[in-house]
Order: C-alpha cells, then structure tokens, then sequence
C-alpha cells in the first residue's frame, strides 16, 4: 500500500461488512509522487504509527469516528499508556478498495461505483489549509486577490486564511489532481447531505490537531485526510496530523515531510524539473505512468542531512507527544542545525 506503509489484510472486507488488517509503517518516504525514495529515513515508521495512533485516541474523545483499533505490541492490540516502546504496527478496520479503470486515457469512476456499494474508501485526498507557507504548491494555483487577500503577489513569508481553506485531490490515481469542488462533489459518491458531513469533519479533525499542535508549540499549517463511507456513516481512515500528512511549522520553522522536498529542490533540481515535464507530457499523452517519461533518477541524500532528518522526525513527534519516545536531541536545536546546513 503506497511507498511508506504496508496493509496486511487479517479479515476481508465485504460489501455489507468491515474488514480488519494491521498498517505497518516502514522508514522509506515519497516526494514528489515518486514513491520510494532511495534512502530510508531511520525510526520514520514508528513516528508515524505513534503520531497517528495519538491523533486517532484525540479524535476519538471527541466522538470523531475512525478506522482505528489500537497499535501492536508483541502480538497484542493496546492503547498508547499501555506500550513500553514505539511500535510501527496499527490496527485498523478496512474498507473496499477496488482497482479504478483507466481507460481510453481516463479513469473510469463509474465503474468503480459500481463495485463498491455502500462500503468503499471515497477516491479523494481532502486538505484544510489553515495558512500557506513558502513552498507550498497552493501559491502556483491561485493569485492572493481571487482567494480574498489584499495583495497581488505572495509575500516572501506565511500568509494565514481567516477561516481554514477545504480543498480535493484525488486519491488513486496515478498522479494527484486538484479538484474543483464540484467534480469533487461527483467522485465522492455522496449526496447532498452527507458531502456538507464529510466538510463538517474535516473542519472538526483540524480544529482537534490544531488544539494539539498549539498545546506542544507548533503551528498547523495545512493537513490531509481520507476517510471512508459505511453504511451511511463517515469514518476517518489512514493516518492524520504526521509529519507525512501534515505541514507543522515550529519556532517557524517547517517540520514536516517538505524538508525532504526543499531539500531535493537546492540539490537535485534537474530531477525535480524532470518530474515536472514527465507529469505534463503524460497528461498531455493521457499515458497512467508518467515515470516513464522521466530520465532522472533522485540521488541520495548527503548522510549528514539524512541522519538529521530522521532526527527531526524523532525529536518532533517527542515535542508534539509531549513525552520522550525517542532518542533524539531537543527539537529546536535539530531545526538549528537543519537550516544551517
């Protein structure tokens, strides 16, 4: 399942029932839509699983239902004060997932529909934006005018939305796409009522890791969600509030997976423009991978910076935890040394 994590299926599941499977998060990271990365970024796996379990307990108490059963230590399912350790495995029920079609060029939605009945992961990547930091792709689709603000050119440092921002991608395909709101409306496969429910939780899980965020010294820039439909009701699937899912700013500073992204944009910037040309010429040939048409390769990182990125991992998730599950020096003194490198 993707390039960070593996499903094991325990229990299938079915159209008129959930099934169940552990997640088991590996260190390996994605940029870009690459997928696997050459380097693997130590003890990644387990931040994750733990960040994610912590955000699914905080959900929970606020009566936000998830797909989350517990983390794995030792065989056995338990809540966080229960482990001993960081573990890399999470419980989890499933839902359907069938391949979606691409055919003639174009994926086939309706045909997935078809096969999923009313228990199926919903093919969107929703994402609130509570600010847009330097960096992000969101300054390249839009002017600051259309979106509300009083200036004509993005400013050279973090520009914060009022109220949080709702945009869609989709999910499976091979490349994310941004969605308006109204194709996004189509791909969900839900009324009316239940797409204003679905804009409702995600409103109410960013309002939570926010809290969270806030709590520990870090600021929530902008999250992804998924989640899938049951039997009409909206459940909270994959993981939230990681540094994978999440852009966290801290002392503002970045913490998050785009500290790999910047760091391939000053070292390796023919294979980002690579990446980019590759993903038109497929678009424009309506071609599913648009690998093929990509003829760099990402290098490695340098071995001093990759061994400080996993320590930005580790030494983030002991700051947002609030307690010290991992080996790893303060977080203000990791970011320090990050940006001076």
């Amino acid at each position: 399942m993707g390039s960070v994590k593996e499903l094991v299926v325990e229990v299938m599941p079915h159209q008129d029932r959930l099934g169940e499977g552990l997640f088991r998060f590996s260190d390996d990271y994605s940029v870009f839509d690459w997928g696997k990365m050459p380097d693997e970024v130590q003890g990644k796996g387990s931040v994750l699983c733990m960040m994610g379990a912590f955000n699914f307990e905080l959900l929970e108490k606020e009566g936000i239902e998830t797909h989350f059963l517990g983390v794995v230590e030792n065989g056995k399912v338990k809540h966080l004060d229960e482990l001993s350790e960081p573990v890399n495995e999470m419980k989890i029920s499933l839902t359907l997932k069938p391949e979606l079609p691409f055919v003639n060029g174009a994926y086939d939605y309706n045909s997935f529909k078809k096969a999923v009945g009313n228990n199926y992961l919903i093919p969107l990547e929703m994402i609130y934006r509570n600010s847009v930091p330097i960096g992000s792709s969101f300054r390249q689709r839009f002017e600051p005018t259309s979106l509300g603000f009083d200036f004509e050119n993005w400013p050279n440092e973090t520009v914060r939305f009022v109220k949080p921002f709702i945009d869609f991608s989709t999910k499976l395909e091979e490349k994310d796409r941004y969605l308006e709101l109204s194709e996004a409306k189509e791909l969900a496969g839900l009324n009316e009522e239940q797409f204003n429910e679905m804009t409702k939780i995600i409103l109410q899980v960013n309002e939570v890791i926010s809290r969270q965020a806030k709590k520990q010294g870090f600021e929530n820039e902008d999250g992804k969600i998924e989640m899938f439909y049951f039997n009409g009701s909206l459940i909270v699937a994959d993981v939230v509030g990681t540094f994978d899912e999440n852009r966290f700013s801290f002392s503002g500073r970045e913490v998050s997976k785009e500290v790999a992204r910047q760091y391939y944009k000053r070292k390796q910037p023919r294979w980002i423009e690579e990446v980019t040309n590759a993903k038109k010429i497929a678009m424009e040939k309506k071609a599913r991978n648009w690998k093929q048409f990509c003829s760099v390769q990402p290098e490695k990182m340098d071995s001093s910076f990759l061994n400080l990125f996993s320590e930005m991992y580790k030494a983030g998730a002991n700051q947002y935890l609030g307690k010290k599950w991992f080996e790893a020096r303060d977080l203000k003194e990791v970011l320090r040394e990050i940006y001076e490198w």
